[in-house]
Formats: structure tokens, sequence, C-alpha cells
């Protein structure tokens, strides 16, 4: 896993993934690499869906950051999707959902 986290680092670093906040690059890489996975198991591992919904740009357009952002902390009642609050925090939450909105998973 670090291999990948270091070469994720890199792309951030080089300028591939545009920094939002103030998130150090090797936890932007964290939380991408959580994304693709974690996430990928349940949203399909390009993230067009499967188990859960897709969690492409499109998809979320309608959304605001801040509702995505509390459904990722909180999860949804009633579906699989669970609470990721014990693993990020607010500003982590809002920073994948600001790269969502913007099309990350292209």
């Amino acid at each position: 896993m670090r291999s990948i986290v270091a070469a994720i680092s890199t792309l951030l670093l080089a300028g591939a993934v545009q920094a939002t906040s103030p998130l150090p690059a090797e936890r932007q890489a964290e939380l991408l690499y959580l994304l693709k996975h974690d996430c990928g198991s349940c949203h399909g591992m390009r993230l067009e869906g499967g188990l859960g919904p897709a969690l492409t740009a499109e998809r979320l357009a309608p959304y605001g950051i801040d509702f995505l952002a509390l459904t990722i902390v909180q999860g949804r009642p009633g579906t699989p999707m669970p609470p990721w609050r014990p693993f990020l925090t607010e500003q982590e939450a809002r920073w994948l959902a600001r790269q969502l909105k913007q099309g990350i998973n292209q």
C-alpha cells in the first residue's frame, strides 16, 4: 500500500489532482486510495455503481458538497452505506466530496 500512496502523492505534487484544501499531499493520497478501494468495493472499482450508486460527477451533480460530506461521515441508515466518521474528519469528507464532484473517478 505504501508504494501506491507514494505514487498517488507524486501525482498530487505534480498537479494531476487539484488540491482544494490544506490537507497534506500524503493524506490526500490515502483518501484517494480509500475512495478507489474501500468505497469502490460497493460503488464499483471504477465508481460507476455496484451495490451502491455511481459516484461519477454527473450522478453527483445535483448534490452539494455538504450533503455529500454528511453522507460520507454519517452513512445512510437503512442502507449498506456505513458511517466513515471513525476514519475521516469532516474536512476530509468535504475534500473527498469535492474530488468526486470534479470527476476524480474519470
